[in-house]
């Protein structure tokens, strides 16, 4: 099934061009052809719109688009001060909004809309953002932990009836961790979030097992498998559908493995893009396919390392994972809900830092 987005949320060649030459300065695109083995060949044709939301004094990551209801594109990303370095998102991000005029153009930040709550268990960081509508409800998902360490990760979720806010947040995590000895009994993060075809809310989670992350050396410990949950309602309470991970790589070899989930659905069947992290490499995105949420395909390459879009120059030294698009999120389209964008999270900029990258979708293939 291939796919190639149309419709009233279209823009001009016009428009595309006015806003988009300013996103791509300091970058170059990439050749559009470029030797695929065919069986390489990524799900999305990408056109890259490029690095529209960048702060000089911050890292931004996980960029999570939504229609507004004044036509305009909102977006909920985790950001955290430049001087506490790419790992400064476990102690300390923030989630801020931005809105834009369209999806190729630029976005203006408006400030933050959750920091870290002493006392609570999102007291050390507040990140993972991931914005939904229900009804005329907001739900913001998002990644919280206590201790400013990966074992006290866990998910909440804030609500508003306007993506302005105010936000209302959940006092207590959504989802809890496994006992101890369980696959996910390190923590819950990574939400993705989908209404499924049995009309119960599905929450999917990553997680791994704390013992095999403190044994294991290397520099990626323990492997991270995804987990489903279920709730007649977006706030829960949420219900795991199994003890068991319903994907997991560990038998693959390179310990396989894989992160950054997002889910939607097309023609009652699921679809999830994730960021690779050993199956192909470390730089691709990852696109499973599911009837049933529970059984999952064999992964295909949904998007390809971002030197085979733009080519920019050599990054800093400290810049350790240039060159990879991660926190891979769609902006559906408004009438139909297929993807239409990709939005994510690059190193890079002229910063010296993190932004949001953007991609217009041109085509995709559906398995």
């Amino acid at each position: 099934m291939t796919e190639k987005p149309g419709g009233p949320d279209r823009h001009s060649r016009r428009d595309f061009i006015k806003s988009g030459l300013f996103l791509i300065t300091g970058a170059v695109l990439a050749p559009p052809l470029f030797a695929f083995r065919p069986e390489n060949t990524p799900a999305f044709t990408l056109k890259p719109i490029g690095r529209s939301l960048a702060l000089d004094d911050y890292y931004i990551w996980c960029s999570s688009p939504i229609w507004g209801d004044d036509g305009k594109v909102h977006l909920f990303y985790s950001r955290w001060k430049k001087e506490k370095g790419m790992s400064g998102w476990l102690r300390g991000s923030e989630i801020a909004h931005a809105v834009a005029e369209r999806p190729d153009a630029p976005f203006t930040d408006l400030g933050v809309v959750l920091r870290p709550r002493e006392g609570y268990w999102d007291g050390t960081t507040c990140h993972n953002p991931l914005i939904q509508q229900v009804g005329d409800t907001y739900y913001l998902f998002y990644m919280g932990n206590s201790n400013g360490k990966t074992d006290t990760k866990r998910i909440g979720v804030a609500v508003s009836k306007s993506l302005d806010g105010p936000w209302q947040r959940s006092d207590e995590p959504t989802l809890m961790p496994g006992a101890d000895g369980a696959w996910d009994d390190h923590c819950t993060t990574n939400p993705a979030f989908v209404k499924g075809n049995d009309g119960k809310y599905w929450l999917f989670y990553k997680s791994w097992n704390t013992a095999e992350y403190q044994n294991q050396s290397g520099a990626v410990r323990g492997n991270r498998k995804y987990g489903l949950a279920k709730a007649n309602h977006p706030l829960g309470p949420y219900i795991k559908v199994s003890d068991s991970p319903i994907i997991d790589f560990s038998g693959r070899p390179n310990n396989a493995q894989l992160e950054d989930a997002f889910v939607w659905k097309e023609k009652s069947r699921y679809y999830m893009i994730a960021r690779d992290m050993g199956f192909y490499n470390h730089e691709y995105g990852l696109i499973l396919s599911s009837a049933d949420g529970i059984h999952w395909s064999e992964p295909q390459i949904s998007y390809l390392d971002m030197k085979s879009y733009i080519q920019e120059g050599e990054p800093p030294g400290h810049l350790k994972r240039f060159g990879r698009l991660e926190r891979p999120m769609f902006l559906l389209d408004r009438r139909n809900g297929k993807p239409r964008y990709l939005f994510g999270a690059t190193q890079g900029g002229s910063a010296g830092t993190s932004t949001t990258f953007v991609f217009q979708i041109e085509s995709y293939k559906l398995s």
